[in-house]
């Protein structure tokens, strides 16, 4: 040994001989319990390797969780511990925790108020419009309930019947709730300003997004001129240079934005060839509770209800600058729909606003001195670990997935699923999750496979990421929690991206859970 010791290269080969180093790949590390080991599993660990090998994942990574419900048992999982974006697969994690925590009868309130006094048919004081976080407030998307128009015509409906004909004061949109600028710092500035890039407020309205329409030009590359908004936002300019493109060339726009400025830059082509010469997109509004108070003035005014003073809002970082009248009374309170209406309407269509407003809603919930989306992501976190589920590794930044830097691992995903299989509030859950090759943002995935109709998922995109994650059941009836993650795939490999993920999908189906 003595002899050994003196040369390096001699104690390295027999270091070697009598310890054998035993190698694993790091880039599609597979795990699988022996327990549940099959052909199938076989079969689809095969294929999983083959896709990630292939031209289309070979500079990136696929990871890849199944997890037993009913004990929470992982089954398989390759790279699974890799923290990775998870896209709009995020929202059943937001969604799950807001169920599990709120109930689904869960309702928001939103209520119209005024200070001051009424004297002689005019209100001395201010009327507002106090929002607590319903991000369905004059949504098109629910029967039975309020569209914006019909909304504001119930608000002014209710000042009438109290006996107001005249307002001494101003119409103010109060968002207090939430004081921080409630924008996730990591979403990127390229998406503040379109629909799906809204801002959350406490008091949100018509989905804190607005149409933008343009009059098309007659040949390709003539200037597309802004013709109007709706709902109308006269406070609103543009920096327009959005110009014509061919036939069918669908939208090509970017609206370019920030929360609380009024000036907004429309970049990009719109469509030839649309009825009338009109083409519209969607943008988000600035400052929706700004929005709510300006709307509100306009109809009151229409209904011959003047208002002295200029709207105002307050919230998101704004301080109140204001006199007010002490304390409020209250003329009307809207309810929004139950809970289980607005997670399905968040699974089903992807809708990042809802998906931040139910993060905030639950950590107020769970812990009354949240103050901001970072300290909701704290007590979503607590919650879960408190449950038991191994939660390393998850750096979420956001409640819907948009925010770019975002991650967690697919061993997270199915841990949350998996405990969520076990909440009072799970049958509620299931129901909102879409189904593959039916419904949602995953009708067409799989049609037509044994995949089809035996899958509930959740999909995610964004740049350079694919993901799914949810529940199905295995061939031997024991219902099984995935999450497939695909992160920086090869560009304009889409198509057999999808390929690879539908006969994954098929490979899924054909497991046991025992």
């Amino acid at each position: 040994m003595r002899f050994l010791s003196q040369s390096p290269l001699l104690l390295l080969r027999f270091l070697l001989v009598c310890f054998p180093i035993v190698c694993r790949p790091t880039t599609a590390a597979a795990q699988r319990n022996p327990a549940t080991d099959s052909l199938a599993t076989q079969r689809l660990l095969n294929q999983v390797e083959a896709f990630q090998s292939s031209p289309a994942v070979r500079f990136g990574t696929v990871a890849l969780s199944v997890r037993r419900v009913s004990d929470g048992e992982e089954l398989i999982g390759y790279n699974a511990r890799q923290s990775l974006p998870s896209a709009s697969t995020l929202k059943l994690i937001t969604t799950a925790t807001a169920l599990a925590v709120l109930g689904g009868n869960y309702t928001y309130t939103t209520f119209l108020e005024y200070d001051g006094r009424v004297q002689d048919s005019i209100l001395i004081g201010n009327l507002y419009v106090r929002g607590t976080g319903d991000p369905s407030l004059g949504s098109w998307r629910f029967t039975n309930y309020y569209d914006l128009s019909a909304l504001l015509k119930s608000w002014s409906d209710a000042v009438r019947a109290a006996g107001i004909r005249r307002i001494q004061g101003a119409v103010v949109g109060d968002a207090s709730l939430y004081p921080d600028l409630t924008t996730p710092g990591t979403w990127p500035f390229g998406d503040l300003g379109n629909y799906y890039g809204a801002s959350l407020s406490a008091l949100n309205i018509n989905e804190n997004l607005y149409r933008v329409f343009f009059n098309v030009g007659r040949s390709i590359g003539a200037a597309a001129s802004v013709a109007r908004t709706d709902p109308s936002l006269p406070y609103l300019t543009f920096r327009n240079s959005v110009t014509t493109d061919a036939r069918n060339t669908g939208d090509q726009v970017n609206i370019y934005g920030a929360p609380f400025q009024n000036q907004q830059w429309l970049t990009g082509k719109v469509p030839m060839g649309e009825p009338a010469n009109e083409f519209s997109v969607k943008g988000s509004l600035p400052d929706p509770a700004y929005f709510a108070a300006h709307a509100l003035r306009e109809q009151l005014q229409q209904n011959n209800i003047p208002v002295s003073e200029q709207p105002l809002s307050v919230g998101g970082g704004q301080p109140i600058t204001f006199p007010t009248g002490g304390s409020r009374t209250i003329l009307s309170q809207h309810k929004s729909p139950v809970l289980t209406e607005l997670v399905q309407q968040t699974n089903f269509q992807s809708i990042n606003l809802y998906a931040e407003a139910l993060l905030r809603t639950t950590a107020l919930s769970l812990d009354k001195r949240v103050r901001s989306t970072e300290a909701s992501l704290e007590a979503l976190i607590t919650f879960w670990k408190n449950k038991g589920v191994n939660l390393d590794g998850f750096r979420i930044r956001d409640g819907s997935g948009l925010s770019t830097v975002g991650a967690l691992t697919a061993d997270n995903m199915t841990g949350i699923l998996s405990a969520m299989g076990r909440e009072k509030a799970f049958p509620q859950f299931y129901e909102t999750i879409p189904v593959v090759g039916q419904t949602g943002t995953v009708r067409s995935l799989a049609r037509g496979t044994a995949a089809a109709g035996k899958i509930r998922a959740k999909s995610g995109s964004i740049e350079g990421v694919r993901a799914y994650a949810g529940y199905f059941t295995a061939a031997d009836g024991e219902r099984l929690s995935f999450c497939v993650l695909v992160n920086k795939f090869t560009p304009g490999q889409n198509r057999a991206v999808t390929a690879a993920l539908e006969k994954l999908f098929v490979n899924l189906v054909s497991l046991k859970g025992r």
